[in-house]
Parts: C-alpha cells; sequence; structure tokens
C-alpha cells in the first residue's frame, strides 16, 4: 500500500513538471504578443500601489479617498513639472551631447587603453586590451546609428508617461474593486493569502529600491561634481536607475559608467569606480538590511534563478518584477502550509493501571 501511494505521488509530481513548463511558455508567448499593453498596465499598477501609500496615510488625516487621490494627483503633477522643467532636459541634453561626443571619446581611450597595456606588459601582466577596445568602438557605433531616432524615442517615452500616470490614477479610483474581484476569482483560504502577499512584497520592494536609488543618486552626484567628470548628473542617474534591477544591477550600472569614465581620463575612471563600489558597499551592508530585512527570505541562488525566469519570459521587466514575484509565491506557500496540514489530534492517555 504503501509503495502504491509513492509511486502516485512520484507520478503527480512528474507529470507536473511539464504541465508546469508547458504553462510558462504559454505565458511567455502571451506577453509576447501583448508586450506594449502588459507594460504600461504593470508599471501603472506599481505606481499604483507605491501613491496608495500616501494616498491612505492622507486618510488617516480625516481626508475622503477622492479628496486624498486628487492632492496626491496635483502633488505628482508638480512633481512631475519641477522633473519636466529641469531634471529631463539635463538628462536629454546630456545624453544627446555624450553620444555626439563618443569618436573622440574612442579616440582618447584608445590611448589610455594603450598606456594601460604598456604597464601591464612592463609588469608582466599581459591583457587582451584590443579586444576591449574593438568592443568599445562597435558598441559606440551602434549607439551613433541610434541617434537621429533618440528624439523621437524620447517623445514617445514621455507620452508612455502621460498614459501610464492616467491610468494609475484611474486604478487609485476603481483599482480596489478589481483587485478584490481577482482574488474573488481564487479559493477562499488561497485568495487572501496570495492578495496579502503580493501588496506587501511589492509595495515593500519597490518603495525600498527608490529609496536605495535616490541615496545612491544623492551620493554620486557630489563625487562627480567633486572629481569634475564630464556629464556627471547623467552617470550619477545612470547608477540610480540601476539599482531598481535586483542583485546585478547595481555592478552592471557601475561597470558601464566606469567603462565610459575610462574613455575621459583613467584616473578618473579609478576614482569614480573607488567612490561607487564603497557608496554600493554601505547600501548593500548598512541601509537595505534596515530597510528590506528578511522581507524577501530567498537564497541568493534562487533570487539568481528568478532572475533569468523573469528575463527570458518578460526581458527587462520581468527582471525587475521577478525577486518580489518570488518572494510573494514563497511567503504564500509558507502561510498555506499550516492550513493544508491535518490538524494534530493529542493522543489519548490510558489510565493508570490499579494495583
Amino acid at each position: 500500500m504503501r509503495s502504491s501511494d509513492s509511486f502516485r505521488r512520484y507520478l503527480i509530481l512528474g507529470l507536473s513538471v511539464p504541465l508546469v513548463a508547458l504553462n510558462v511558455w504559454i505565458l511567455a508567448q502571451i506577453f509576447s504578443y501583448f508586450e506594449y499593453v502588459l507594460t504600461v498596465i504593470t508599471v501603472a499598477a506599481i505606481l499604483a500601489f507605491l501613491l496608495n501609500n500616501i494616498v491612505e496615510g492622507l486618510q488617516r488625516l480625516s481626508l475622503r479617498r477622492d479628496q486624498a487621490i486628487l492632492l496626491v494627483l496635483l502633488i505628482t503633477l508638480a512633481a512631475l513639472g519641477i522633473a519636466g522643467f529641469v531634471l529631463i532636459p539635463l538628462t536629454i541634453q546630456q545624453a544627446t551631447q555624450l553620444l555626439q561626443g563618443l569618436p573622440g571619446w574612442l579616440e582618447n581611450g584608445d590611448r589610455n587603453l594603450a598606456g594601460l597595456s604598456r604597464f601591464a606588459n612592463s609588469h608582466s601582466l599581459y591583457f587582451n586590451l584590443e579586444e576591449i577596445r574593438t568592443q568599445l568602438t562597435v558598441r559606440a557605433q551602434a549607439l551613433l546609428e541610434l541617434l537621429p531616432g533618440f528624439a523621437i524615442g524620447t517623445l514617445g517615452r514621455l507620452l508612455d508617461m502621460v498614459l501610464i500616470l492616467v491610468l494609475a490614477f484611474y486604478m487609485l479610483f476603481y483599482g480596489g474593486r478589481l483587485w478584490q474581484g481577482l482574488i474573488n476569482l481564487l479559493p477562499a483560504p488561497f485568495g487572501a493569502v496570495i492578495g496579502r502577499s503580493l501588496r506587501f512584497n511589492f509595495q515593500r520592494f519597490f518603495i525600498v529600491q527608490l529609496l536605495l536609488a535616490l541615496f545612491m543618486f544623492l551620493a554620486m552626484l557630489p563625487v562627480m561634481m567633486f572629481f569634475r567628470v564630464n556629464f556627471g548628473f547623467l552617470f550619477a542617474l545612470l547608477i540610480a536607475a540601476s539599482q531598481l534591477i535586483p542583485v546585478v544591477g547595481a555592478t552592471l550600472g557601475i561597470g558601464i559608467v566606469v567603462l565610459l569614465v575610462i574613455l575621459q581620463s583613467l584616473r578618473l575612471a579609478i576614482l569614480v569606480g573607488i567612490a561607487a563600489i564603497v557608496l554600493q558597499q554601505v547600501k548593500d551592508n548598512l541601509l537595505a538590511p534596515k530597510l528590506l530585512g528578511n522581507m524577501i527570505g530567498l537564497n541568493p541562488l534562487w533570487q539568481f534563478i528568478a532572475l533569468l525566469i523573469g528575463a527570458r519570459m518578460a526581458g527587462l521587466l520581468g527582471v525587475v518584477l521577478s525577486i518580489p514575484i518570488a518572494g510573494a509565491i514563497k511567503s504564500s506557500f509558507e502561510e498555506l502550509k499550516p492550513i493544508r496540514q491535518p490538524p494534530v489530534q493529542a493522543s489519548k492517555r490510558l489510565p493508570p493501571r490499579q494495583s
């Protein structure tokens, strides 16, 4: 009897693996077909999640929900207006100048790499720096080919931002009922648990990531100004934005910035790299543990696997969403596990034998 139960359990497990793989493949195909729509809806939902915290805080100050949403809308429009007149034009200007100046930077980069090569060879260290120079040239030429469409692409992104903002505020007004309706489609013990887990993981994860990104931007900007790095504002913004990509984003952003600064000056690149790594260690070892705590609770290996799966299914958006989704799945299973286990009955004690 036990062997039959074990065989049935292994058979169910063996059949469930290909079914899960098939469902994942189907979801990837659906996402690739509706990629633009799903991306806009997802980003708008994340923005609504974040703004909902402010709305609920204003509601605790005796404001009605509609009044709180309208006040948040005014604050958001004011913040976007300041960004639109100050930050966004500066970012676009520096990005355009960076792309236009890349050919001259490459010539300077050749000299820097040649000097580094001579230094390495004089110390019996042999690196294939020619391959690095070739790759930098190829990437720079690809970026220059994209330059004519940069302004059009920027306009398209601005229109997407307006669409996302409008949709996010519609979600603040009407998204609660839609969310509850989706949760109610799930069986009774599962819906409430999954809903709480998704809400908690998404809200806290993205709030913390935005705070950490803001810290890196505010910390790196004075460093760039102190060392007088060209396009320092753009580089600090790039390092900060890369923090939104879990696990590998910080290393990727710092690496790209250091490679670009090498084209200006090898000495500057070393100084900027050291400063960025020190600040990154402060963020990872002091700030992140206090803000995130053990919220995700995922083994680093599982986090990396979740990143790979998210990237394969939904590209950059999948990478950004993979960690909170994996954390929500884990916490949901942990909360549902005691519910699914049968209650343990206390064993009846025999009365003592009369002597």
